[in-house]
């Protein structure tokens, strides 16, 4: 690959890696509600999902996929509906873990599936498909650089995310506000999870 081409790809994961989502709104919430450790699951399941589905479309599974309206629908349809109640729970969420462990819950699996219902998801690995892989002799040596700076990206940016929502745990659980900072939290990642889910529809 060129350099010019690792270039843009970097522009690229940049641009969508770092900007708000399911997945860094998700990580926030999650760091926030029960710490960095167990919100680390859901940062890690990202990457693993994100990888999986990058590999089912240099496959041509992808093209697939988007190209059966049946089926597209289908994984729209999923995936908006899987945001709309994660944002019905957090939007319903009043404690931090040591109160409701189980009121915000996403498991590493659940992560990982995540990936597959997001649309967003399949057009940008459909599009790194198309713009750095499809039709190049070198196809398999290109992906094994592709994937892991996408990999890389995948977890930095959930990370960061994360790490924020660490530092805004002790912040959204002083008791002197009465719970009106987390009540506000909740209600901000909770609309950025419908905002999402609104676009997804939309594609």
């Amino acid at each position: 690959m060129s350099g010019a081409e690792i270039t843009a790809l970097l522009l690229l994961c940049t641009a969508v890696g770092f900007t708000p989502g399911p997945n860094t709104t998700l990580s926030t919430a999650l760091a926030a509600y029960f710490g960095l450790r167990r919100a680390l699951r859901f940062v890690l399941a990202v990457p693993v999902g994100w990888g999986l589905l990058l590999s089912l479309c240099a496959s041509g599974v992808g093209a697939l996929v988007v190209s059966l309206p049946p089926l597209r629908l289908g994984v729209k349809a999923a995936g908006v509906s899987y945001l709309i109640w994660l944002a019905w729970k957090l939007w319903h969420a009043h404690q931090l873990s040591q109160a409701n462990a189980n009121q915000l819950n996403v498991t590493f699996w659940q992560g990982v599936m995540l990936q597959f219902l997001n649309i967003k998801a399949w057009m940008l690995a459909l599009t790194v498909v198309a713009g750095w892989l499809a039709g190049r002799a070198d196809l398999w040596a290109r992906f094994a650089v592709v994937l892991p700076l996408l990999l890389a990206f995948a977890l930095a940016s959930n990370l960061s995310y994360a790490l924020v929502g660490t530092l805004l745990r002790q912040w959204l659980a002083d008791p002197a506000h009465g719970g009106r900072r987390l009540r506000w939290f909740n209600r901000c990642m909770a609309a950025v999870l419908v905002a999402t889910a609104l676009w997804m529809a939309t594609v």
